[in-house]
């Protein structure tokens, strides 16, 4: 069977997408660059429960109960995997890589692997990914063990050409599954039933979700303002403002789309105040988003928001895909921390998503999506409306 169309940017073998090797082997070539730095002679990476990008990145295969990557330069990447039975899956997906059970005690196993290719008390072992504070200790047995977490992150701000393909493949997945959430939008549905929407919007294509937020509330008498983790049981009513979150993936390269939506009712002016600072805002960050430009600079455009009196609950921008990146910024009159030494350059990928709320918090409007930094300035992945959208009956009376 031929890849559908969606999935025309990936090479195929054994019905699963594929990079290049020259794009393996330049992530490998970085890894051991980072390597070099730290004096480091092997690496250790670790993911479980389906959490841990850099498992992946540098085999192909998608976590699930639990990977290990021993990386040593020049040497093969061994990738150990249980369960026993995803063993001949593993195989088939990070063909590059030699592929063994992890055994009884996955940690034993990458050690005895790690003193088979040299590693002793006189050399450094990379750990990157969630080892329990256990498993670190008892690689410190072996040889001097150093958290290259936040280097590995900082590796993977700049994407390659290929990674920008795949992720317009989810960019497409996200913008159909928020179209999904428009139309599904009508009075009576609920949270779970939009969540479905959703989903169907992509599975059938390959892809997997990452993340899909909702958050309903009366535009008359407003109580949330910003779209939550988990849905509720709460069906959509006429006069209802819909706020959203949704990311789809394509093995491990997730997009971001969000929209805020009136249901089924013209919105109220203090929603559409709210979404013309966001708006603004958004428009302003963008306007400066480029190669050179800082953090500070950024967060120093979004002053429009607390201009008009506002504020914001979630996150200003943030770096994606590959994980949940630097830089992550607050607006001016929410820093939950300082603002960093940040530039950025081109092939970064961050989401510009101003949640403009009212200070009270009492009510919100989410809009935003994932931009690619270029030579030029900041490219939407993304193909969708922008604005305060119409959803459900009203939706269909606009259109």
């Amino acid at each position: 069977m031929s890849a559908p169309a969606a999935t025309a940017g990936a090479t195929f073998a054994e019905g699963y997408p594929r990079f290049s090797d020259g794009e393996m082997a330049a992530r490998a070539a970085r890894l051991d660059a980072v390597l070099a730095e730290h004096d480091a002679e092997h690496a250790l990476v670790y993911g479980a429960n389906r959490f841990g990008s850099g498992v992946g990145w540098l085999t192909g295969w998608p976590v699930t109960r639990e990977a290990l990557v021993v990386h040593s330069p020049g040497d093969q990447d061994l990738l150990l995997v249980n369960f026993y039975n995803h063993v001949p899956n593993a195989r088939r997906i990070a063909a590059r890589a030699r592929v063994e059970w992890a055994g009884e005690d996955a940690v034993e196993t990458a050690t005895a692997e790690l003193r088979r290719r040299g590693a002793s008390a006189a050399t450094t072992i990379a750990a990157i990914g969630p080892l329990s504070h256990g498993a670190f200790e008892r690689l410190g047995e072996l040889a001097t063990t150093i958290d290259l977490g936040r280097e590995y992150a900082r590796a993977r701000l700049v994407k390659s050409e290929e990674e920008i393909e795949w992720t317009r493949i989810a960019a497409a997945m996200t913008d159909d599954a928020v179209a999904a959430v428009r139309d599904r939008a009508v009075p009576g549905t609920s949270e779970p039933e939009l969540a479905d929407a959703v989903e169907r919007a992509y599975v059938a294509r390959g892809g997997a979700t990452h993340i899909h937020y909702f958050g309903a509330t009366p535009m008359a008498e407003p109580g949330i303002c910003a779209p939550a983790q988990w849905p509720s049981t709460r069906e959509l009513c006429s006069g209802d403002a819909l706020s959203c979150e949704i990311s789809a993936s394509w093995w491990g390269y997730a997009a971001q789309l969000l929209r805020t939506f009136a249901v089924d009712a013209e919105p109220t002016p203090l929603y559409r105040e709210l979404h013309q600072v966001a708006e603004a805002a958004f428009e302003a960050i963008v306007s400066v988003l480029r190669p050179g430009a800082t953090a500070a600079e950024l967060i120093e455009a979004s002053g429009v928001i607390e201009d008009a009196g506002d504020t914001i609950r979630d996150d200003l921008v943030h770096g994606f895909v590959g994980g949940y990146l630097p830089p992550v910024l607050g607006s001016r009159s929410r820093a939950l921390a300082a603002v960093p030494a940040f530039e950025f350059e081109a092939g970064m990928m961050v989401v510009v998503q101003p949640n403009v709320v009212t200070t009270d918090e009492s009510a919100g409007v989410q809009t935003g999506e994932l931009m690619l930094v270029t030579e030029h300035g900041a490219e939407s992945m993304h193909d969708f409306e922008r604005g305060l959208l119409a959803a459900g009956a009203q939706q269909r009376r606009g259109g």
